[in-house]
């Protein structure tokens, strides 16, 4: 188990951070998988599905100049009881290669239906759908906040790159989070917040007012947790217009959609929502359902100008759940 030429470092790194017999199984694991189709690719690499001892899983191949993102996706989700229904499954991590050709995997669960972005633009939702998207994203997302004490406890950790792509939709049409690459954990002890050595930003469309205007307080944890609190808010929004309600429903769209470019730039997003601080609009329906009303007001209070305004995951959660049961659906 030599160090792979030009990762000496931050495989040593990795070594001293990590049980060795651990890392011996997943290795072991790596080598095992069969690659079969590539189902994605974005500016961190590419996503295959592979085979591992009969069962599909999700390859995630970085790029050599996102080891850093590699590194830090594959530490976050070994954090201590970091598993949860609502947080991708991982399986295991390696560095494949020799020389020049180097190839960093991240193996977790696979999930056909694919991210949230690709499930909305081809399903539509009854009001039991949507809030179970919603229920279950912010179920992963408030776990992901929720420091849990003790000698095997776990930090809170805020994700800094939310959005529909980075959520994946299972079979049963419940959600889990996924790429941690950009993850700042919070160490409690020491009242410090670990950012990542990461020269990647989140996603322009999805960033909050006080990241776009460079007004977040770094030193302060609780800022980035409500600046994900602000991105979910969209991902609300983007869930909530495909809910179908006396035979209608808005085609699919990215917050913002009527505002920006495709790919819009830091000065777009910044002058939208820090200088006029537009927010997507209501479908007029909405104000006639209920459900979709109360959807609404639940964004509208996730997504407010003033970071301390804003709702937190667990309330998120609590109002999502309370929703559910009146109108009698499981979640």
């Amino acid at each position: 188990m030599n160090a792979v030429a030009g990762f000496p470092i931050i495989y040593n790194v990795f070594l001293q951070e990590h049980a060795l017999n651990k890392l011996l199984v997943q290795r072991t694991i790596a080598k095992q998988i069969q690659m079969v189709t590539q189902i994605g690719k974005g500016r961190y690499g590419e996503v295959w599905m592979g085979r591992w001892r009969g069962e599909k899983v999700a390859v995630k191949v970085f790029f050599t100049t996102e080891e850093a993102s590699w590194f830090r996706e594959t530490e976050i989700y070994q954090t201590v009881l970091m598993r949860h229904d609502n947080i991708l499954g991982f399986i295991a991590a390696d560095i494949k290669g020799t020389g020049s050709w180097t190839q960093l995997y991240l193996i977790t669960d696979y999930h056909e239906n694919g991210s949230l972005y690709d499930y909305l633009k081809c399903t539509t939702l009854d009001s039991r759908a949507m809030l179970k998207l919603a229920y279950s994203s912010v179920s992963g997302l408030c776990h992901l906040h929720t420091e849990i004490f003790g000698t095997q406890g776990k930090p809170a950790i805020a994700h800094r790159d939310l959005k529909s792509k980075n959520i994946l939709v299972k079979r049963n049409g419940a959600c889990c989070i996924a790429d941690l690459g950009l993850a700042v954990k919070f160490i409690s002890d020491t009242n410090e917040v670990d950012i990542p050595l990461n020269t990647r930003v989140g996603t322009k469309r999805f960033m909050a007012p006080e990241v776009l205007d460079e007004t977040l307080n770094r030193n302060h944890f609780q800022s980035y947790i409500m600046a994900d609190m602000y991105s979910f808010g969209l991902i609300l929004w983007e869930i909530s217009r495909r809910c179908v309600t006396g035979g209608i429903v808005e085609e699919y769209q990215l917050p913002y959609h009527d505002h920006v470019p495709n790919d819009p730039s830091y000065e777009d997003m910044r002058e939208v929502v820090c200088i006029k601080r537009i927010r997507p609009s209501f479908p007029n329906r909405w104000s006639s359902d209920e459900c979709l009303r109360q959807m609404g007001k639940l964004m509208t209070e996730c997504w407010a100008h003033n970071p301390a305004s804003r709702l937190t995951a667990l309330r998120v959660k609590k109002t999502l759940a309370k929703m559910s049961e009146s109108q009698d659906i499981k979640v």
